[in-house]
């Protein structure tokens, strides 16, 4: 049986974290509720699921949502970088196993960015926030849909709120550490794999 192989988006396939950071801060304060004033405080968010995370800072996530779309226009996607070194691994990847994109991000950006990059037919699907908001949930929907096997199922992350939604998603996690949150944040999470670079996710 082949594998399935779960992507998250920024900042394992994309290098997006100042844009990104920028996006979330200024729709952030666009609706009233201006939570983060530091990058720990933009990368707290993602220590769980990040809706979740602004939900319990009093955000409101339709008006929120709904303000990053209106914005989304005005943003030059072409300023987000494939991280260094991944689009080799993902075509091996992709010989004998199945793989897919999960995200918070918007499905639309995230398809626009890999028909840039020539990456069309990769990913079997791109799941973003206009999908569903949990990436368990998520993760759920992929496994039953694809007939996958949990212990044959990988979702790669690059924050502790990526590892804590796989694992409550029973299939194996896979740290990037090369990603949003440093090695040392994953101390003690139990991710299932530690990925310190893209060619890392070869051996598994």
């Amino acid at each position: 049986m082949k594998r399935l192989f779960i992507f998250d988006f920024d900042g394992v396939i994309a290098d997006s974290l100042n844009l990104y950071e920028n996006l979330v801060r200024t729709n952030l304060e666009r609706i009233g509720s201006p939570v983060i004033t530091t990058r720990e405080e933009f990368l707290d968010l993602f220590d769980g699921n990040f809706y979740e995370s602004l939900r319990e800072r009093g955000v409101d996530i339709k008006a929120f949502n709904d303000a990053v779309k209106g914005a989304s226009s005005g943003i030059d996607y072409r300023q987000i970088r494939p991280v260094d070194g991944l689009f080799p691994v993902i075509t091996a990847l992709a010989r004998n196993n199945t793989l897919l994109v999960i995200s918070s991000n918007i499905s639309s950006v995230i398809q626009k960015f890999l028909s840039r990059h020539d990456c069309n037919g990769i990913f079997a699907a791109v799941l973003g926030a206009d999908f569903m908001l949990s990436k368990t949930r998520k993760i759920e929907h992929t496994v039953e849909k694809w007939g996958a096997e949990r212990d044959l199922t990988y979702y790669v992350g690059d924050t502790v709120g990526d590892i804590r939604e796989g694992k409550a998603a029973c299939v194996k996690t896979v740290a990037a550490t090369w990603g949003w949150h440093p090695k040392e944040r994953f101390e003690g999470i139990g991710a299932d794999f530690v990925a310190d670079a893209p060619e890392d996710l070869l051996s598994i």
